[in-house]
């Protein structure tokens, strides 16, 4: 049983992995045809405000038998319209692709997957984003923890949901759409700029020995500590953990909700 708590203790922490494409940097525009190319959190207030970009589009690929709960992605949508201004809507898209075969996966193929199937792009006013759902493990993957998911890019972000559903639903892990919702919307938070990665700290809440995660416990963005309860407070939730208010304030400061 404790070795159950702490290896998914561990995929709580490691799910907030991030792995910057930092090769470009700049601002998303319409005009640049690698605005989708950027290090995570460069599009924070494009993403968050509606100055440029007054829709989003969530192109959401997963792999044939590997689709989120409609439940999760309902809760991705309520995230975003929570905390980002888009009066003309945010819409996603799915569909289902055939495995690419490469499990465990490491971040170049990940990459390569979005480089041969994304479609969805900026245009005009309407901001688009990536979100993978993989049939199979990280390649990053230790004998100590795993990844569920990285942010990599300024728009895109991988879940592994291979290994969500492998370690969910039973009387002693978290409900499925709890831990994918949990998942989802952390990554999607480091992609709005959180926890100083493209939104500015409003106050100091950023975990000096876990950076880019917020120090409070109980926020959507803390990296948990090594004892295991972060993990035995997902167990039982009915919803996943919320943003703080101090995270909020770095959205709301740099044009969110």
């Amino acid at each position: 049983m404790k070795k159950t708590f702490y290896i998914l203790l561990l995929i709580f922490i490691v799910a907030c992995s991030s792995d910057d494409d930092s090769a470009a940097s700049g601002n998303n525009n319409t005009d640049n045809p690698t605005s989708h190319l950027q290090g995570t959190g460069t599009s924070s207030n494009d993403l968050l405000s509606s100055t440029t970009f007054k829709s989003m589009v969530v192109e959401l690929v997963y792999v044939e038998g590997f689709e989120p709960t409609q439940a999760s992605v309902d809760n991705f949508v309520s995230f975003l319209e929570d905390r980002t201004f888009k009066p003309n809507g945010i819409t996603v898209e799915k569909r289902a692709i055939a495995s690419p075969g490469l499990s465990p996966y490491t971040n170049d193929e990940i990459r390569a997957i979005e480089d041969a199937n994304r479609t969805k792009f900026n245009t005009g006013d309407e901001i688009a984003v990536w979100a993978f759902f993989a049939d199979g493990a990280s390649a990053s993957n230790t004998g100590s923890g795993v990844v569920l998911g990285t942010a990599y890019r300024n728009t895109s972000f991988v879940i592994y949901q291979e290994t969500i559903e492998d370690l969910s639903n039973s009387a002693v892990e978290p409900n499925r759409t709890v831990l994918e919702t949990t998942v989802i919307t952390h990554e999607f938070g480091h992609i709005l700029g959180l926890t100083n990665l493209g939104a500015s700290l409003q106050s100091a809440h950023e975990d000096s020995e876990h950076p880019k995660h917020c120090n409070v416990d109980t926020c959507l963005m803390y990296w948990a500590a090594e004892t295991g309860s972060g993990i035995d407070n997902l167990i039982g939730l009915s919803q996943a953990p919320q943003l703080d208010a101090q995270c909020i304030a770095d959205l709301q400061a740099n044009g969110g909700k």
